[in-house]
């Protein structure tokens, strides 16, 4: 079994296009809705890498990436989201990479191979 990779967006067909083509790619992924069920996917499946999306309902993702980090140190999180003004946000700095939603996901699963 490949690489677990943990995709955390509200936009469902989104998150269905990303499991579908990291699928296809051998990764094992798991997909969540919000911000909060991945905290808790980060707590109990061995993650190799989180895909999290900025503007969720609630908790939004530059919230739950100091938790996901502080509980799994070294975890590669990529912030993907349809608004680039957040990359120059300092909390978007502790994040290992920041992808710019697309229809095309050659540059997130580049970014995905760079870092797993």
């Amino acid at each position: 079994m490949g690489k677990t990779i943990l995709v955390a967006d509200d936009e469902e067909a989104i998150r269905n296009l990303i499991v579908e083509e990291l699928t296809d790619e051998g990764y094992r992924v798991l997909a969540v809705s919000n911000a909060r069920d991945a905290l808790k996917m980060v707590e109990t499946e061995p993650l190799d890498l989180v895909i999290l999306d900025i503007r969720m309902p609630g908790m939004d993702g530059l919230e739950a990436l100091p938790r996901i980090l502080g509980m799994k140190e070294g975890l590669p999180v990529i912030l993907h989201t349809a608004y680039s003004q957040y990359k120059e946000s300092f909390m978007s700095w502790a994040a290992d990479a920041y992808v710019v939603k697309s229809s095309d996901l050659a540059e997130l699963k580049q970014k995905i191979k760079e870092l797993i």
